[in-house]
């Protein structure tokens, strides 16, 4: 089940990152939750989150996927996304019961430049 959950939720990702909501949509359990803890949101079912989505303003944010590690029902997911020029990292906790999606918790944080002070120990990997 490791291997189709994380199969399942790889094309879950390409879909959703090309702004193919349903086609997502289809490893989404009917009764699916999507919560947001940094704005108090949950979003119940798969039908009102597919619509939350389909509805953003200005379109869909452009996401890389950076890495998905866990399994095998409980997947995390690392990308980082382009919000018309500002920079937001995404950390998503990804629950599958019987093949499905059933929970998904995202977490955002806006890209920030590193500070002078700790410049002499640490190195750059992403441009801010």
């Amino acid at each position: 089940m490791d291997q189709d959950n994380r199969a399942t939720l790889e094309r879950t990702l390409e879909a959703t990152f090309r702004s193919d909501f349903e086609a997502a949509g289809l490893a989404m359990a009917d009764d699916a939750v999507v919560e947001w803890p940094q704005s108090g949101e949950r979003i119940v079912g798969r039908q009102a989150c597919l619509t939350v989505y389909k509805n953003y303003p200005g379109g869909s944010p452009a996401y890389q996927l950076r890495r998905i590690t866990g399994g095998p029902d409980v997947f995390t997911v690392e990308a980082r996304g382009d919000y018309g020029g500002e920079i937001v990292y995404l950390t998503s906790i990804v629950e599958f019961r019987e093949g499905k999606i059933s929970k998904q918790t995202d977490y955002f944080a806006s890209a920030f430049a590193a500070p002078a002070w700790r410049s002499q120990w640490v190195q750059r990997v992403d441009a801010v």
